[in-house]
């Protein structure tokens, strides 16, 4: 069973974010949400700069299939090399390693 997440960032953006909520309203208004828009969510809230926010976000992420080919389709797309990705996603080095060496083969 998955976490009604349309649930928890309403919730989230109601109580802490109001401000924020203009930005989220596009992703929030479809029907099933997505592991990127997940993440696009979260960048939106969490943003690059309250890195106290992201380190204590980031212990809680996982990824499904096809999240990580989504990813690694990005990567190529983008001409992104392991560390640009891990950057750009808020990822470890070695998770983008260790994922290439398993879906690409």
């Amino acid at each position: 069973m998955k976490p009604n997440y349309h649930k928890i960032y309403n919730d989230l953006i109601e109580k802490k974010y109001p401000e924020k909520k203009q930005g989220c309203l596009a992703i929030l208004s479809k029907q099933q949400l997505s592991a990127m828009d997940i993440i696009e969510l979260n960048r939106i809230i969490f943003n690059p700069e309250n890195r106290e926010g992201m380190k204590i976000n980031q212990k809680h992420r996982s990824y499904d299939k096809l999240t990580i080919i989504q990813m690694l389709d990005y990567q190529k797309e983008n001409g992104l090399n392991n560390t640009e990705l891990a950057k750009h996603f808020s990822l470890s080095r070695n998770s983008v390693a260790k994922w290439k060496k398993y879906f690409e083969n």
